[in-house]
């Protein structure tokens, strides 16, 4: 759902629109300041909006009550100069904002609002000059100090491949040769490869320097959890409806290369729910209660689309009402669900959609979750900003 505060920035604002704003209150979209505060504090605000997702600045606004104090004309030319400045030369990289001048009639006289409109950057992460990153964190803001965080911003603006990075401690050594022989024989149809050597690793970007990249080592590794245990698959079928229930039915950590836990994975789906007679012969097994396609689809979506710079494991939860498939990390680069519906495919992970694309029914072109919804048609996804999570949700209604 889009805020009020989306729908406005960047928009040309009236006295209602902005009555409206102030009436809901301070957001992690819209500032109030009554006067322009120090320097360094709108710096790290525009910051903080440009690593975020963009919002307004409203200056002549009592952040507690709300009030419309506004601001004299002289003001409103000294802090636009001013705030113009420090978007070019105390942001790095510079970004590119819009004032413009509200006025309000009140009891006391006609007020002037000075409206900062910050676009969400893309070239994050944007840092002050001392090179702070900032974020914001609902109405507040916060600095980011931790690694991986920052490099989710770098992630996101393209400027870092995190399935292109070296993993600390691995060598050629872990590589399984035999993952990497089916792979180019599936790729060029040689089936009498021979040069299978450190050159041929550092061409197809499993090796770099001396250690493994991290698409190859959840491709070609003979042990890939043994540097990155939760880069895996949690599966639990429960006995009931809550995820707090300590009564299970099945319970598997699933490991190995991303083709092993997705083959793990389908398993687990084919013995823990139901196949059910549709019309099939007696002495046939039956057909899944849930569609085989839609089930591959999400499941290798979550293994390659999901967020690789968080420390979690893709989650698989099979419930008596719903199936669950959790995957760590929202939609990047701000697709939406309804984007991904219409085929919309930003790839996050891009040497990892590349091996997918080669050994695996996976094409890459974002026709992955069209198919599921033409399989599946009752499928739930949520893009979960609260949980940094994108979660698929398929109903049991058989």
């Amino acid at each position: 759902m889009i805020t009020f505060a989306e729908k406005y920035k960047n928009k040309v604002m009236d006295a209602d629109k902005l009555k409206e704003l102030i009436e809901v209150g301070e957001t992690s979209t819209v500032q109030f300041k009554e006067k322009l505060p120090e320097k360094s504090d709108i710096s790290e605000e525009m910051v903080a909006m440009s690593n975020s997702k963009g919002g307004l600045i409203i200056i002549g606004v009592n952040d507690k009550s709300g009030a419309i104090t506004g601001l004299s004309r002289d003001e409103l030319q000294r802090i636009g100069n001013t705030v113009s400045t420090l978007a070019s030369d105390a942001i790095k990289p510079m970004i590119i904002i819009s004032t413009e001048v509200v006025n309000v009639e009140e009891a006391d006289g006609r007020k002037h609002v000075l409206i900062i409109s910050v676009p969400e950057g893309t070239a994050k992460p944007y840092k002050t000059t001392k090179g702070a990153i900032w974020v914001k964190q609902g109405a507040d803001k916060r600095c980011l100090v931790d690694n991986a965080e920052q490099l989710r911003l770098f992630q996101e603006s393209g400027l870092v491949f995190v399935d292109e990075m070296k993993i600390p401690g691995t060598s050629i050594a872990d590589i399984d040769k035999d993952k990497v022989v089916e792979y180019v024989e599936k790729i060029t149809g040689d089936t009498m490869v021979e040069e299978i050597n450190e050159t041929l690793y550092r061409n197809l970007n499993i090796l770099k320097d001396d250690s493994l990249t991290l698409g190859g080592l959840l491709f070609f590794a003979k042990n890939p959890q043994r540097y990155r245990p939760v880069f895996c698959i949690k599966a639990v079928s429960f006995v009931g409806n809550d995820i707090g229930g300590t009564a299970y039915k099945d319970s598997e950590d699933l490991t190995g290369t991303i083709p092993e836990m997705f083959n793990k994975a389908m398993a687990f789906m084919e013995r823990n729910l139901r196949h059910v007679q549709r019309g099939q012969d007696f002495n046939s097994e039956g057909i899944l209660e849930i569609s085989k396609i839609a089930l591959k689809e999400l499941i290798q979506n979550s293994l390659t689309h999901r967020d690789y710079t968080k420390n979690s494991p893709i989650r698989l939860l099979i419930f008596d009402n719903r199936v669950e498939i959790i995957s760590p990390g929202t939609l990047p680069n701000n697709q939406t669900v309804e984007s991904i519906k219409l085929g919309s495919a930003v790839q996050r992970n891009n040497l990892i959609s590349s091996f997918c694309s080669k050994i695996m029914d996976y094409r890459g072109l974002g026709s992955g979750i069209i198919r599921a919804y033409k399989a599946q048609k009752n499928i739930q996804l949520t893009n979960d900003k609260v949980r940094d999570s994108f979660i698929a949700v398929i109903p049991r209604t058989e």
